[in-house]
């Protein structure tokens, strides 16, 4: 019983390290803050850096073809979520943008913010 222990405990350490090592975006943004969440799970992320580079999970895609880059991204899947990062100093006219092509193909947007 007790060797059943270490490896338990041994097991658990592995998994601690390895889900700290993985990380969501490579990008470093400084998002809003919020107070709600959502369970949703989004296919796909869009970010917007302060120098306002769009980026389709870690591509940097320039505005014009992000609508055709996301559609080839999401392609006819039934829950189609996206999930925007804009950082904080970004304009809310892009973000606008990013909206509005999400709605023109009935995606569903989720807005990441970091919590208060």
């Amino acid at each position: 019983m007790a060797g059943m222990s270490d490896i338990v405990f041994l097991l658990l350490i592995f998994f601690m390290i390895t889900s700290t090592l993985i990380h969501p975006t490579a990008l470093k943004l400084l998002l809003p803050q919020g107070s709600s969440q959502t369970s949703a799970k989004p296919l796909t992320t869009i970010s917007i850096t302060r120098d306002l580079q769009y980026y389709i999970e870690d591509q940097n895609v320039a505005f014009e073809d992000l609508e055709a880059a996301l559609r080839q991204k999401i392609g006819q899947s039934e829950e189609m979520y996206v999930s925007l990062h804009a950082d904080k100093t970004v304009p809310i006219e892009h973000v606008v943008k990013v909206m509005n092509i999400a709605k023109n193909n009935q995606y569903k947007l989720i807005l990441a913010t970091s919590p208060k």
